[in-house]
C-alpha cells in the first residue's frame, strides 16, 4: 500500500527542484491547492475502466 499524499512535503520538494521561490504568504494557499489537486486526481483515478476502453481520436464539447 501506497503512502498517504504529502502536500507540503512535495510543494517543497517541487519548488527546490524547479528552482521556484514561495512567498511565505502564499505557501499554505500552495499546499491546499495541491491537496485538492491530489483528491480530485485520486477520483480519476480510482474510477474503473474496461481494458477495452479507447481514448476518444476527437474532443467535442
Amino acid at each position: 500500500m501506497s503512502k498517504p499524499f504529502d502536500a507540503e512535503k512535495h510543494v517543497d520538494h517541487m519548488a527546490e527542484v524547479m528552482g521556484l521561490t514561495i512567498a511565505p504568504e502564499w505557501r499554505q494557499s500552495v499546499v491546499d491547492n495541491m491537496a485538492a489537486t491530489a483528491a480530485v486526481a485520486e477520483l480519476v483515478l480510482a474510477f474503473p475502466l474496461d481494458d477495452h476502453v479507447e481514448p476518444a481520436p476527437v474532443f467535442e464539447a
